[in-house]
């Protein structure tokens, strides 16, 4: 009996020092989209369609599938979800520049790959056409701009390079090109130019400035007040003369009663 045991016993340890030195290999699930393992940036143009493929690998059973574009998801039917699942971004525009799309695992989201859309096109300018302004008076011209890749921007005057004068500032962003004219005059006036040039292509859009004289405005407030007192006076004057017009109605009156009578 004691030796069944003991036996039994070496049984149990040599089998376990098998168990533990026997290879063994992890199985994880690993995600892919369109073949890439790693978030990665597609480069598209604006009217193009884009497939996206997510699909799982090393997968020890079925895995459910999540799709994302940016912040909220996006619906997917019942056969495009599991172990594989394809989007179709499609109609690509402008404004899709920069939108990420996310393929998630659904029972673990901490895995998943990431695609951002970066779409190239040449600059689309934009602004108010034609501006009035009078002499003396304040001027801002406003040239925005959409472009990827960024454009360099520059100011024209009647198709020469903007020389900047002391009323001139020139205010650049990412989405625009500014020109601040201060106390305009009337060389200020003609045709100003918003060029955009991209490694794409180069945009041109032109502001037109009409330069109108001062107009010559009467001061309302002072003739008011004028006026006031000039009434106001006749009416001190007739008050403090009331009594000497009433005595000289009365003198008219004393005949014309003699008369009748």
């Amino acid at each position: 009996m004691v030796w069944n045991v003991s036996g039994l016993m070496r049984t149990c340890r040599f089998l376990l020092l098998v168990i533990l030195f026997l290879p063994c290999e992890v199985t994880t699930s690993v995600l892919t989209v369109n073949n890439s393992t790693e978030n990665y940036i597609l480069d598209t143009e604006p009217g193009s369609q884009e497939s996206l493929k997510c699909a799982v690998h090393n997968h020890t059973r079925e895995e459910e599938l999540l799709w994302y574009r940016e912040e909220g998801t996006v619906d997917l039917k019942s056969g495009n979800k599991i172990n594989s699942s394809t989007v179709c971004v499609s109609s690509i525009s402008e404004n899709d520049n920069g939108v990420t799309f996310t393929c998630k695992l659904q029972r673990d989201q901490s895995v998943s790959v990431s695609v951002v859309l970066n779409v190239t096109f040449p600059p689309i300018l934009s602004g108010d056409d034609f501006q009035t302004a009078e002499e003396g008076n304040d001027v801002r011209l406003v040239c925005s701009v959409k472009s990827n890749p960024q454009a360099k921007m520059m100011w024209y005057k009647n198709s020469n390079i903007l020389i900047l004068e002391k009323n001139y500032q020139v205010h650049q962003t990412s989405e625009s090109l500014q020109l601040s004219i201060t106390k305009v005059k009337k060389s200020d006036n003609g045709t100003y130019s918003c060029v955009a040039n991209s490694s794409v292509r180069m945009e041109t859009k032109d502001f037109h400035l009409i330069v109108k004289d001062r107009t010559v405005t009467m001061p309302i407030e002072p003739i008011i007040a004028a006026c006031i007192v000039v009434f106001l006076t006749l009416c001190f004057g007739l008050i403090a003369r009331r009594k000497r017009i009433m005595k000289l109605c009365m003198k008219d009156e004393g005949p014309q009663r003699d008369t009748a009578l």
